[in-house]
């Protein structure tokens, strides 16, 4: 069987410019076939939708939406929206995350209160609303892919909160896949990717040390790339991954193993 996802009609959301990995996962998606739906960040001027519609405008997304997931009436809207359009849903990816650069330096028990929930809120709670609002939508065997990394379990310098977030975000992963696979067999997994040069990765301190450690040391000896986490994750919103779910898939050239 090869990965065939033609006619799945799947949302990407977490695209802000050519690195993002969502970014690699849609241009991924598209190639096997899927009709997608983009979301992007609005702001005040513009110009990130401009941004994502210029770069996403070849793979002729069917649907274009706003979507500030700190923003309860924006994420209905979008569902709204998509079940007007589509009336079903094959896939969601949730590529979102963010942590202030104060959260991202010094002391982890420095983390403000405040900086600490808008992490785990965006990073890692948005997945279950976006779910919650995709329930009723998704199809029999749906799939959902979230991204995740290796700070969720082990301590990396200058990631602090974030690996806090991850970490729930992982839990989340085995809860709303416990939740949603009943019904209608819909999956839910996360990707583990090895360090990417992204707009997010690079409020992180010392993300080129990360990259190139895990090129000295990963047995393949050198890190991933956005195309390779795509094609991870178009493999586990098709078929072929049908008794995959709750898992995280470590796309990172194997640096995971390592003990030192």
């Amino acid at each position: 069987m090869l990965l065939d996802l033609t006619g799945k009609k799947i949302l990407v959301t977490g695209i802000a410019n050519n690195k993002s990995i969502a970014w690699g996962i849609a241009q991924q998606l598209r190639a096997a076939g899927a009709e997608l739906g983009i979301t992007y960040l609005p702001d005040e001027k513009g110009r990130f939708e401009t941004k994502v519609r210029d770069l996403t405008a070849p793979l002729e997304p069917s649907l274009f939406l706003p979507l500030n997931v700190q923003d309860p009436a924006q994420m209905e809207a979008v569902f709204a929206e998509i079940k007007k359009t589509w009336g079903v849903l094959d896939g969601l990816v949730h590529c979102l995350a963010f942590a202030g650069k104060d959260e991202l330096i010094g002391d982890y028990s420095a983390t403000t209160a405040e900086g600490f929930a808008r992490a785990l809120e965006i990073s890692a709670y948005s997945l279950a609303p976006l779910c919650a609002h995709a329930k009723p939508l998704f199809s029999e065997k749906a799939g959902v892919v979230t991204l995740t990394y290796l700070g969720a379990e082990r301590a990396i310098p200058n990631y602090n909160v974030m690996g806090v977030a991850k970490a729930a975000l992982e839990a989340s992963v085995r809860y709303l896949s416990a939740e949603l696979g009943p019904e209608k067999q819909v999956r839910v997994n996360a990707i583990s990717a090895g360090p990417i040069r992204t707009l997010a990765s690079s409020a992180i301190g010392g993300i080129l040390d990360m990259i190139h450690n895990v090129e000295e040391k990963a047995p393949l000896r050198r890190t991933v790339t956005q195309t390779e986490v795509g094609n991870t994750a178009a493999f586990l919103l098709s078929e072929l991954s049908s008794g995959i779910s709750g898992q995280t898939i470590y796309v990172d050239a194997g640096y995971c193993i390592n003990g030192m």
